[in-house]
């Protein structure tokens, strides 16, 4: 049976769909993950592009603006509903690995 896309996010994913709370750009995108990650994560404008076409045709984000060259995006309701899907199964791991090693440390 194939996977169903998106059912997990990458770290990138993830981030590029969180610094979407507000309306931005891709610089502005790149700049706060960066910033939020303490520079653990970086996404270079190859990869954010072509996340930000998939995500706009996914429904996750919607193009608010475009002046120019530069485009500005937010996240829908969709995508902040997969962010917290994410955020779920993030915390499930966790919560799996503490009563998993309860005692084994």
């Amino acid at each position: 049976m194939a996977r169903e896309k998106y059912q997990t996010l990458t770290e990138q994913m993830f981030y590029i769909l969180l610094s979407l709370k507000n309306e931005c750009c891709g610089v502005d995108i790149m700049k706060i993950v960066s910033e939020m990650t303490q520079q653990r994560v970086t996404i270079g404008p190859g990869t954010l592009y072509t996340l930000l076409d998939n995500f706009v045709s996914q429904g996750f984000i919607t193009q608010t603006n475009i002046e120019n060259r530069k485009k500005n995006y937010i996240i829908t309701e969709s995508g902040k509903e997969m962010l917290k899907k994410e955020y779920n199964r993030l915390h499930k791991l966790t919560d799996d690995y503490e009563t998993f090693m309860k005692g084994a440390l």
